[in-house]
């Protein structure tokens, strides 16, 4: 059975569920007190039979077959939402899928959500595209070669929004265009810019993995549990930080920056070496919530850090010495009369947000000189409001994001 013949199979069986229920629904409400409540309680083990029994029972080896077929066969958006569907059937499929499905640094796709808080690839970097609306000063990651055909081919990966602020300037990252609020369920971070727009922080809503929570010696206060939304998360982790050099003299010359990667170890980029990397988003609020011992007839009390609701004071910690990046310094053209970089036909445009970022290695560290030239994060211009970002391990698609918002903030001590 082919693939288009199991998509038309599950539509016909939705929409025998939705006519069905709404023939059930109207039996309900021509009922009343007991009788009603007896047909719902009758009906809903029926709709649940009905709706995973003819899929879930497959037998297993013939659904890795299946899922496995339609996994290598679907390497691009759009049609890599065929992936995502079958993980959307019963529990059965979702859990095959997930032992299918590989992670971007060993397969080079992006399926699932995690998978822009995973390391990208090794060999080649993950190309993607930023598209900047001034009016409504929000930066949209999609993924793709180019924006020529947007509407088709390319993915919305994560959305930005930048919002200013009287000390700072915020961006809030999202995996939605239209929701920016931290109580979302879609908030994944956001970076912070100090006051000259020199320093940003990168904040993450969940701490990397095989890392301790950052703890604080803040006191902390109880609120009503009835006055906080349930998909509050769960914090922010304060994950990297961006440094801009200050250009005191006003010298002609490109920005200097220099990246710290709190939560990912220089190690990486040692032979051996693994970068962090999360399977799975933090367990929402609520399912932590409800774990905690309620008394009856009373609002339950739920004791909050100070620094839950803000950001922690210091970055998380990690074994070994944390990942530096630095920018690779272009040379000057004197033809041109400009500062020029190799960016392989991937920027089009003189613009000083342009960068290429790499390791910044000590001579005591035994790295190899083919591992010290290789470009980690390239970001330039292409358009008035159209930007390049590639990217590779040990990077994800967040972090890279985040470090090309920074570029977009004005910085006139730097120029």
């Amino acid at each position: 059975m082919s693939f288009k013949s199991i998509v038309r199979e599950l539509k016909e069986m939705r929409d025998g569920l939705g006519s069905m229920s709404r023939r059930s629904n109207s039996m309900m409400d021509s009922r009343a007190g007991p009788s009603r409540s007896g047909a719902r309680l009758h009906w809903q083990p029926l709709l649940q039979h009905r709706h995973q029994g003819r899929w879930a029972s497959l037998p297993p080896e013939l659904l890795l077959d299946v899922i496995q077929r339609v996994e290598a066969s679907e390497v691009s958006w759009p049609a890599r939402r065929n992936v995502v569907a079958c993980a959307s059937v019963c529990r059965s499929w979702r859990e095959i899928v997930k032992e299918i499905v590989r992670t971007p640094e060993q397969c080079g796709r992006i399926t699932f959500p995690i998978s822009l808080k995973q390391p990208g690839p090794r060999d080649s970097p993950i190309q993607c595209f930023i598209r900047r609306e001034r009016a409504t000063s929000t930066y949209r990651l999609y993924l793709g070669l180019s924006p020529a055909l947007q509407e088709e081919n390319d993915k919305l990966l994560l959305a930005a929004r930048r919002v200013r602020r009287a000390t700072c300037t915020e961006f809030v990252i999202s995996l939605s265009p239209d929701d920016f609020s931290r109580a979302s369920s879609t908030y994944i971070g956001k970076l912070r810019s100090n006051f000259l727009g020199t320093k940003f922080t990168i904040y993450d809503s969940q701490p990397p993995p095989d890392t301790p929570a950052v703890s604080s010696s803040r006191s902390s206060r109880r609120i009503h549990s009835k006055q906080v939304s349930p998909r509050v998360p769960a914090g922010n982790y304060n994950v990297a930080t961006i440094t801009y050099e200050l250009n005191v003299l006003r010298t002609r010359g490109p920005r200097r920056m220099q990246c710290i990667m709190h939560s990912i170890p220089f190690s990486v980029i040692q032979e051996g070496g693994t970068a962090p990397t999360p399977t799975a988003f933090i367990n929402s609020i609520d399912e932590h919530f409800s774990s905690l011992s309620v008394s009856k007839g009373k609002d339950s009390i739920i004791e909050f850090s100070s620094t839950s609701l803000t950001e922690p004071p210091t970055p998380v910690r990690i074994s070994g010495e944390p990942l530096i990046l630095k920018n690779k310094l272009p040379r000057w053209h004197e033809q041109l009369q400009c500062w020029c970089l190799n960016f392989r036909g991937r920027v089009t445009v003189a613009s000083v947000k342009n960068f290429q970022l790499v390791a910044a290695v000590d001579p005591s560290h035994d790295i190899s000189p083919a591992e010290q030239e290789k470009v980690i994060l390239q970001f330039g211009k292409i358009g008035k409001d159209i930007f390049t970002m590639d990217y590779r391990y040990p990077l994800s698609a967040f972090q890279a994001f985040a470090i090309c918002l920074s570029s977009f903030d004005t910085k006139p001590a730097c120029e």
